[in-house]
């Protein structure tokens, strides 16, 4: 479904995050150019990406850059992180704050409804905080939240799958959970192979144990998944943090 071009809307507060992001500085600069709607350059020839955050994509014709842009565009940033190693790309990964601000620009874009977060935060109060800036555009329904279909029905596995590689969140009810060798199936549908599914490798597990989410305990719960969508049969997201799952309540 076509969304059209999105206005920009006047920047909600974010929630500060003066103890929640607080990693390592790992560098220092001048915006000199918005290469996309999450990475930019600085005038000394670094490229960044912004870490934490995946993009909202509900249709190519919709440019989200703008948004970045708005913050950005000019201004003198710290980056932090834990790690300042160049990804493949060679951009360096980094929660990014503009000087004197200690309210990250990923916090500023959840808040917006401009981006999504990507559930790898590691720190927990800093995935918290940044969980809380999304819900906050959601309940507002603030950018990507003022549609309908930015949140994606289990029912309709075709609208799912006609977003195969896009980061995308679902909300439904799980009306099984299977496991069939070293996978778990968090399954929405009676039809294993064309209705949509979660899967959960048996090495992630322990970690939903530890959570108290043991995958057989979200059977015939509401949650919200966000992951990459893939294909297999039907339209399948796998599960690799514990942090892409939430629990919604009510059956």
């Amino acid at each position: 479904m076509a969304f059209g071009i999105l206005l920009l809307m006047a920047a909600p507060p974010a929630p500060a995050l003066a103890a929640g992001c607080a990693y390592e500085p790992q560098g220092e600069g001048r915006v000199a150019a918005i290469l996309d709607a999450r990475s930019f350059r600085l005038e000394d020839g670094r490229e960044v990406l912004l870490a934490g955050i995946e993009p909202v994509v509900p249709d190519k014709a919709v440019n989200r850059a703008p948004a970045l842009a708005a913050i950005l565009t000019g201004r003198e940033v710290e980056l932090r992180g834990a790690d300042d190693t160049p990804d493949r790309y060679g951009r360096q990964t980094a929660f990014v704050f503009v000087a004197s601000s200690e309210t990250s620009v990923q916090a500023e874009l959840l808040a917006r409804g401009e981006a999504l977060i990507s559930a790898t935060v590691a720190d927990k109060e800093c995935a918290s905080i940044l969980t809380a800036a999304e819900a906050t555009a959601r309940q507002a329904g603030r950018g990507i939240w003022a549609h309908a279909a930015a949140i994606k029905n289990p029912e309709s596995p075709g609208d799912i799958l006609a977003g195969i590689g896009r980061f995308t969140v679902v909300e439904g009810k799980v009306l099984s959970v299977r496991q069939s060798g070293a996978t778990t199936y968090l399954n929405f549908g009676r039809n294993w192979t064309r209705d949509f599914a979660v899967t959960i490798s048996r090495r992630t597990l322990a970690a939903f144990e530890a959570a108290g989410m043991a995958p057989k305990s979200l059977e015939n719960q509401r949650i919200r998944v966000r992951g990459w969508v893939e294909a297999r049969g039907g339209p399948r997201i796998e599960v690799l943090r514990v942090g892409q799952i939430e629990l919604l309540g009510g059956n």
